[in-house]
């Protein structure tokens, strides 16, 4: 008997499912219905998979980061600032992590070593320089994302020597920014000097700028 009740109840089971498919099959609406629902789903979990796009700068944004970059470039290299001409320069990298410099054929990769050789070349050059200004040539600035941009420009910097001789340390730059916490920094640059015989002829070999060859008086 149990048996019986068993097997009637397993096949009214059936009968009900193929009862629910039939209607669901007669009711193109609830169907595709079901299946919009199934794909908007599908669709909104790809969007959110998908990698997100970077945000597009407008014309007047991109403008902006290159003003104030050249503005910053031209103020921590203005020579007749009080102070530590070394820290002013410094403030231009990030306070820690790698900074890669290249220059003369070689690669730096060390804040440390990067700001030894500008302490260098002030202890041993800058401060010997009388009336120094240095002078920017056009800065050609490619704004790539909100927080990134490549700046290159050729610089000089006419002076007396200690004897009153003139003298001129010239070259060109490249420096790549990324703005950290708020703050344009160079994470990475590329310094080359002008050609000696493409200097003035009385201008005498002296300790230039990281990045550019030794150059005495």
């Amino acid at each position: 008997m149990h048996l019986v009740l068993k097997g009637r109840h397993s096949v009214s089971s059936r009968l009900d499912m193929a009862d629910r498919a039939t209607s669901l099959l007669a009711s193109p609406t609830m169907f595709t219905s079901q299946r919009a629902v199934a794909v908007v789903v599908t669709i909104g979990t790809l969007v959110a998979c998908s990698p997100a796009e970077p945000p597009t700068l407008l014309p007047a944004q991109r403008a902006a980061i290159a003003d104030s970059l050249k503005s910053l470039i031209r103020n921590t290299y203005d020579l007749s600032k009080p102070g530590d001409p070394v820290a002013r320069l410094m403030s231009l990298y990030p306070s820690t992590g790698p900074v890669i410099s290249a220059s003369g054929g070689q690669v730096t990769a060390s804040r440390d070593t990067l700001q030894e050789g500008i302490r260098a070349f002030w202890d041993n050059v800058g401060k010997n320089m009388r009336d120094p200004k240095w002078t920017w040539g056009a800065m050609h600035v490619d704004v790539l994302a909100p927080d990134a941009a490549v700046i290159t420009s050729t610089y000089s910097v006419p002076h007396l020597t200690p004897s009153g001789q003139p003298h001129v340390i010239a070259g060109a730059w490249t420096a790549v920014f990324q703005r950290k916490a708020g703050r344009w920094v160079i994470v990475q640059e590329h310094l080359s000097d002008v050609p000696a015989p493409a200097m003035p002829q009385s201008a005498a070999a002296m300790p230039a700028m990281p990045g550019m060859p030794e150059h005495k008086h």
